[in-house]
Parts: C-alpha cells; sequence; structure tokens
C-alpha cells in the first residue's frame, strides 16, 4: 500500500483523499525562496473521507476542533526544508502523528480521595512548616518597656 499513510492499526489514509498545495515559502533561502514553490500545505477533508468509520471521525473532530478551519479542512503546514519533496514528506509526518495523537482515547479520569494516612502527613507538615515560621518572627521583649 504505497499510495497511503498508515496511522495506526485500524486507520489507513489513502493519497486520494489528501490534497497538497505548494507555495513559496518565508524565511531564509536567498533567491531560492523567490523562484521555488518549496512551502507544502496538507488539506484532508475529514467528513468526506471514506477511509474512516463514524466512530472515528467524531473522535478526530472532537480532538482536533482547534485545528480544524469552517469548511472542517485539516490544514497542516511545513516549510521547514528547501526543498519541496522534503517539505511533503515532513507535512505528512506530521499529519500521521497528529492523527496517531488525536485517535487515541483519553483515559476518563477518576476522582479520588487521598487516604487518612496521606491527609495526616499534610498535617503534620503544615504544623512543622508552621512552628518553623513562628520561630523566624521577631519578639518582643516585653520586660525592657517597665
Amino acid at each position: 500500500m504505497e499510495n497511503s499513510i498508515r496511522i495506526n492499526d485500524r486507520i489507513v489514509i489513502p493519497l486520494s483523499e489528501i490534497q497538497f498545495r505548494f507555495s513559496r515559502s518565508g524565511g531564509p533561502g536567498g533567491q531560492n525562496v523567490n523562484r521555488v514553490s518549496s512551502r507544502v500545505e496538507l488539506l484532508f477533508d475529514l467528513a468526506v473521507a471514506m477511509s474512516l468509520d463514524a466512530d472515528t471521525k467524531r473522535l478526530l473532530l472532537q480532538n482536533l476542533k482547534n485545528k480544524i478551519d469552517s469548511k472542517g479542512m485539516l490544514r497542516v503546514v511545513a516549510q521547514e526544508s528547501r526543498s519541496q519533496w522534503k517539505n511533503r514528506e515532513t507535512a505528512i509526518e506530521k499529519f500521521s502523528e497528529l492523527l496517531k495523537r488525536a485517535s487515541r482515547k483519553k483515559k476518563e479520569r477518576k476522582a479520588t480521595v487521598p487516604g487518612e494516612s496521606s491527609h495526616q502527613r499534610r498535617v503534620d507538615e503544615k504544623k512543622k512548616r508552621s512552628v518553623v515560621k513562628a520561630l523566624r518572627r521577631k519578639r518582643i521583649d516585653t520586660e525592657s518597656f517597665s
């Protein structure tokens, strides 16, 4: 499957569902910056993707909501290299890593209550700290006023 990106054992995205846009990159690079369109923008439409089931789409939409635009497009940009090919590879790696992290289900947080011994340790530590601070305070000698 050379024409696809393997995210994990259950998610494989065919390259036909991904669009690439190329443009001129900013930053250093001399005349190369002005001549070569080395900046790569990878676009992936989550809503239309046929390779994802409904549950995975829902999970990705929820976890990537800050990275998806109003049209439902996930956009990944790479412009680190002066080579368009390297930037394309970098964009694919970023995209793969992004989907890998977003497709993991988050562990549900279980509310816990501190144990009695940990509570007692905390109270004891506060008492010790209180004594240390009390010893630092200046004491007024009441006999010198008489």
